[in-house]
Order: structure tokens, then sequence, then C-alpha cells
């Protein structure tokens, strides 16, 4: 079904994006990554100019963040002190990204930009993962089991204002989970993704975090860093389309969903390589389509064929911009909550089942 997007201003298939992003979500939770550097991509290889790409999948990404964060809050799973420090960070990092975005943007760069980002971010990423996923099968071939130190201290635990976050059992400078955030609200901007692939090892790993805490506490950071993304980008540029947004949103969350309930069932280890191959590919497909392919421009006039709504919606990005901005965010965060507790209600069904069995 193609349709004519008002804000992008192309037409897309919205079934095919459909497929794709429940696709993404099921690897997004069946891994506990986020989907953005991959749904970001098959946006722009379906035709949707890079910077659209980028700002709607912020605020599809701020939906799955505001569902995952609200069943770890049930949970009781989130360290807010922690979260607080990393978002401090991140709203930073997220204005100096914005203001890099409008700089390469006006010089007329942005899309090249943002295309190199992602095929070489994809590539590291890609590799990283190959790497370890076959390790893991040949150590799990050869019945090897590694007992890693899951903390270090490093320079920066050193650095002043020094805090006990009680949830996590830690105490160490506040600037480690600032200079974190800032590092992630900048990707954030510039690229769309939640920075989950940086953000759950540098919670690990840097900053020392118990594992239980970090899906729940990466989750929270997400919803905030996105939301200032989304607000930013529909203020300054105008590029949030609710019509495509909806599509995103709906196709992700269905796939989370299923993807956790595959993660709980199934060892990834072999996916996992699967996956790091699928990244490595997608960043090659980037580097060709920047580079090597011919671009066919299509000048194809739509005037009059915009539904009332389609109309509508272009006219209230014009014309009140802010009050647009939060109109996206306000759906993406109620299709998010709604999806959480639409979970827990069929999984305490589910329960009851079980025990009168």
């Amino acid at each position: 079904m193609e349709f004519f997007l008002p804000i992008a201003e192309v037409s897309v298939n919205l079934y095919i994006i459909f497929f794709l992003s429940t696709l993404v979500g099921i690897l997004s939770g069946l891994f506990g990554v986020g989907g953005g550097f991959l749904m970001t991509p098959f946006l722009i290889f379906l035709g949707i100019p890079p910077s659209y790409a980028v700002a709607n999948e912020a605020n599809n990404i701020l939906a799955t963040s505001v569902s995952g964060s609200t069943t770890h809050w049930l949970k009781d799973t989130m360290d807010y002190k922690m979260g607080i420090m990393i978002v401090i960070g991140g709203t930073i990092g997220t204005l100096i990204g914005i203001l890099t975005f409008t700089y390469f943007k006006e010089i007329g760069k942005i899309n090249l930009v943002i295309s190199l980002a992602y095929m070489y971010i994809l590539a590291i990423i890609g590799t990283l993962m190959l790497v370890e996923g076959v390790s893991e099968i040949d150590r799990a071939r050869k019945k090897i089991v590694l007992k890693k130190k899951l903390h270090s201290h490093y320079w920066i635990h050193g650095l002043p204002l020094r805090m006990r976050f009680k949830k996590s059992k830690l105490y160490e400078s506040a600037f480690t989970p600032i200079i974190i955030g800032l590092i992630v609200g900048f990707i954030a901007a510039i690229m769309g993704i939640g920075g989950a692939f940086i953000l759950v090892p540098a919670m690990i790993y840097i900053i020392g975090m118990p594992t239980k805490l970090v899906p729940g506490t990466s989750l929270f950071v997400t919803i905030f860093v996105s939301a200032i993304v989304t607000v930013l980008h529909a203020f300054n540029y105008g590029s949030i389309d609710l019509i495509l947004v909806s599509v995103l949103i709906c196709g992700s969350i269905i796939g989370v969903q299923v993807g956790q309930k595959l993660g709980e069932r199934i060892d990834s280890s072999e996916l996992k390589t699967l996956l790091a191959i699928l990244l490595l590919a997608v960043g090659i497909a980037i580097a060709y389509d920047s580079f090597f392919a011919q671009k066919v421009i299509k000048e194809t006039s739509h005037s009059g064929t915009l539904s009332t709504f389609s109309i509508f919606i272009k006219n209230l990005s014009i014309d009140f911009p802010i009050q647009y901005a939060i109109i996206s965010i306000i759906f993406a965060i109620v299709l998010g909550v709604a999806a959480a507790f639409i979970r827990r209600f069929f999984s305490n069904l589910r329960k009851k089942y079980n025990v009168k069995t």
C-alpha cells in the first residue's frame, strides 16, 4: 500500500515498514539492544530522507523505551538516581548533537554525515558482535567457562563529586555516569538511536552496576534522551511524521514483546552471530548506497492528493511546532505504557490459568 507521507513528502509502502519495524523489534527484544541502528538505515533504503528517518525513529524509540521501562518499574529493577545522572549528561550531549546536526544540515552535508556515521558504527558493532558470538560458540563446544571481572577501577571513578548510589551499592564520582550520558546523547541526536549498544556495556563494565538493574535504567535514560531529540527535531526542522511514527511504534512494540518471550526460551549465541553478519551487511549496503549507487531523483507532484488528515498533520506541524512535538511525545508515551500494561495483564492471566491447571 503506497502512502504519501505529508511531512517527509515521499511515497512509501506502509506494510513493508510495519513488517520491518516488527522484525527489528523482535531482534531488539531478543538481544536486549536498541533497534534504531537497524531501522533507521532500513527507512533510508525505502526512500525516506536520512534527516527524517533519524527524527521519526527517535520518536519510535521513545515509545518502546516507555513500554520496556514501565515493565521494569513494575518489577522495581531500576536505579533512578544513577539514571538521573546519566540523563543530565545525555541532555547536554543531545543539545551539542543537535547543534552539530544543524551545522551539517545548513551546509547540505547532513545526509552524508548520517550515512557515514551508520557505516562506521555498524561496521564496528557488527565486527565486535561477530567476534564475541563466534567465541561464545567455540567456548560452548569446548565447555570452557570464563570468570569475568565485572568491575574495575579506572581514572574516571576518582573524579570529584563522589556520591553513593544505594540501589546499585556503588560509591563513585557523579561525573562517570554524566560523561557516559553525554556521549550517548550526542550519538542519539545525530543518528536517531537510543544508544543502548554503548550505554549497556558502559553501565556494566565502567560504572559497575548490577546486571539486573542495567536494562531498566538504560530504558529510563533512553526515554528522556529520545524525548529531547524528538522535541528538538520537531521544533527545529518539522521532521516528525505522525503517520510514519504510528506504523513504526505499532510494529516495534509488538516485535519487542515477541522478542523478549523468545529470548526466555532459546539460546541466542548462534543468533547473535547472525545478527552481527546482518549489521555488517547493512553497513556495506549503506556504503554502496552512499558512494557507488546511481541516484535517481523522482519528481512527482502530489498537490491535491493529500487526504484531509494528512493536510491537518502537515498544517499542524508548520503552524504549531511546539504543540506538534508535545503531541508526538504524548502519543509515543501512551502507546508505550498501554503496551506494558497489556503485556502484564496477559501475563497475570496466564499465571492464573497455569495455577488452575
